[in-house]
């Protein structure tokens, strides 16, 4: 698990979505990297929406996306990408953590 903390490096809403498309276009090409959490911290939102609204637009690139306040035993994809990635304990599960989110990719 790769772990892109972009919510505490006073990044512009811009620069973030710069890191965050970098990220994910390295671990993709890289192959190794099955899940990024990505930190953006829980503030006003607007780090939050700006990653989840380029994680739809990015629609049908990742295997999931899952939000950190879905991630628990109860949610499908969650579940799912812990059991196939070989995840036993993580310290966001079952947190309703809404200060990140997951994207599992192919």
């Amino acid at each position: 698990m790769k772990i892109l903390d972009i919510g505490h490096s006073n990044y512009s809403l811009d620069r973030a979505i710069v890191e965050l498309q970098t990220t994910v276009s390295q671990a993709t090409h890289d192959g190794s990297i099955r899940i990024i959490k990505v930190i953006h911290g829980h503030g006003k939102g607007a780090m939050r929406k700006a990653v989840r609204d380029w994680c739809v637009d990015q629609t049908g690139r990742f295997r999931a996306v899952v939000f950190g306040e879905d991630y628990e035993m109860f949610h499908g994809d969650s579940m799912d990408m812990r059991s196939e990635c070989g995840i036993k304990t993580q310290v966001d599960f079952g947190k309703l953590n809404r200060g990140v989110t997951y994207i599992w990719l192919y």
